[in-house]
């Protein structure tokens, strides 16, 4: 996946947020549970239906004070990661 402009959004039944026994973020999906790390949760804080990847990316790397390129390749390969196990639709 190459195209910065594509708008991920959650698949049909997954569900994001905050589990309060956890004291963690969880992704729900149908018959998984997924634990992201922090880099992944920042991420999908940002999963709204309506940003791109690029945006995703703007936001991240002002908000860390971070090399959008690193930023850009860590916002990629998660969300990949994320589609493959079937939570994010690219």
């Amino acid at each position: 996946m190459t195209d910065l402009a594509v708008v991920p959004t959650f698949r049909r039944g997954v569900k994001f947020r905050l589990d309060e026994v956890r004291n963690r973020w969880i992704v729900l999906a149908p018959e998984k549970l997924l634990l992201p790390d922090e880099i992944a949760t920042e991420i999908l804080k940002l999963v709204d239906g309506t940003r791109s990847i690029d945006a995703i990316v703007d936001d991240l790397a002002s908000r860390f004070d971070a090399p959008r390129e690193v930023i850009c390749g860590d916002v990629v390969q998660a969300l990949q990661s994320l589609s493959t196990r079937g939570a994010i639709r690219l």
